[in-house]
């Protein structure tokens, strides 16, 4: 049964908060009567910006690009999740590993990756007169993802960042509003180390592997990183392979299929939640609230400069690598490296607040 996205969540769900709530509607707000093109993985994300269009845009299509370095059950999860939300589906195939760029695996791999993906989807977008909208959410822009910058140099849109969406406000939502989604969507090559050229026969034994564990862990999230034909194994609950037979069973089967050793994550796999900020003590009486965050990147401060324009007063310093924003009687300093400080906010919520409208302004390095 399709759910109906009406005004009152809380009449039909109950136990939704009005933050949520609020997120929510500014999503149906941007999605409201636009025909919309949806990069679709059946993953958390993209299912949640589905469902919404699906249910207010005039018109919609959920688009997922089978690119031959999938996990075996990511295609067919998709094709299932769209029918269940009722969202018109498409499959789009192409072979990466035609292109020699991809195959080598550079340190810039992902951003080729959602370029092709994404040139593929706005020529269908715009054949079909539709806007193209992906799931990026605000945790995304916390962590090494040098493909988002495609998002910016395509002008793809991102209803979850514009609405404050972390990744675990995106859960919630989805437990609330009862939809399923895949919990396995990241390509095979986000496994083998980079620079490490990428073959169908990596593929393939890391595809194995990971149906192997799934079947004797009944972990959902598996993962097998290929490190230089090292098998690194990480499970959502290691708990039931913790067992001689198993563990030697596991050893034996990978390296029949070429990995040279295998190793185990004992800290496991999952979603463990990042706070936003982090309080820091300041000896400044005046600014002695102060928060901060550090990201996995650099940061362009020329072109992050010319972005925080648009939200105050901005000070930048390329030679110090510095940006300092002035905006709404706070402070934020952005330096090069990839720290970001609040200053003169209230408290640890209004540092995040101003930190939700900040990171779609930061521009990174690549």
């Amino acid at each position: 049964m399709k759910f109906k996205l009406i005004r009152s969540y809380e009449y039909h769900f109950g136990k939704i908060c009005m933050e949520l709530e609020k997120k929510i509607e500014q999503v149906k707000d941007y999605l409201k009567n636009k025909k919309v093109l949806v990069a679709f993985s059946g993953g958390a994300d993209s299912s949640l910006v589905a469902y919404i269009a699906s249910n207010v845009s005039k018109e919609s299509l959920a688009v997922t690009l089978d690119n031959g370095v999938m996990p075996n059950d990511c295609i067919g999860n998709a094709v299932k999740i769209a029918e269940e939300i009722g969202i018109k589906h498409s499959v789009v195939k192409e072979d990466y590993l035609n292109d020699p760029s991809f195959k080598s695996n550079p340190p810039n791999r992902c951003y080729i990756c959602k370029n092709k993906m994404y040139s593929k989807m706005i020529g269908i977008a715009d054949k079909n007169n539709l806007e193209v909208v992906d799931g990026t959410n605000i945790t995304d822009l916390l962590e090494d993802r040098p493909g988002i910058m495609v998002n910016y140099d395509k002008h793809i849109k991102s209803p979850l960042v514009k609405a404050g969406f972390t990744v675990e406000d995106v859960k919630k939502a989805l437990e609330v509003l009862n939809i399923n989604y895949s919990e396995s969507t990241t390509c095979m090559a986000t496994r083998i180390s980079k620079n490490s050229e990428i073959t169908p026969k990596k593929i393939n034994r890391i595809n194995y592997a990971e149906s192997l564990l799934k079947g004797l862990s009944g972990s959902e999230i598996v993962r097998v990183r290929d490190q230089d034909e090292v098998a690194l194994i990480e499970l959502g609950n290691i708990t039931k392979i913790l067992n001689t037979g198993i563990l030697s069973h596991i050893d034996s089967e990978l390296k029949a299929v070429g990995f040279k050793r295998v190793t185990l994550d004992i800290g496991g796999y999952g979603d463990s939640k990042k706070d936003l900020v982090v309080y820091k003590p300041c000896k400044d009486e005046k600014n002695k609230i102060m928060f901060e965050t550090e990201l996995p990147y650099t940061i362009n401060i020329v072109k992050t400069c010319k972005q925080l324009e648009k939200l105050g007063d901005v000070k930048c310093s390329v030679e110090m690598g510095i940006a300092m924003l002035e905006i709404n009687e706070r402070n934020v300093t952005i330096f090069k490296t990839g720290k970001i400080v609040a200053r003169r906010v209230v408290d640890k919520e209004d540092a995040e607040n101003l930190l939700v409208k900040v990171l779609p302004s930061i521009r990174r390095n690549i």
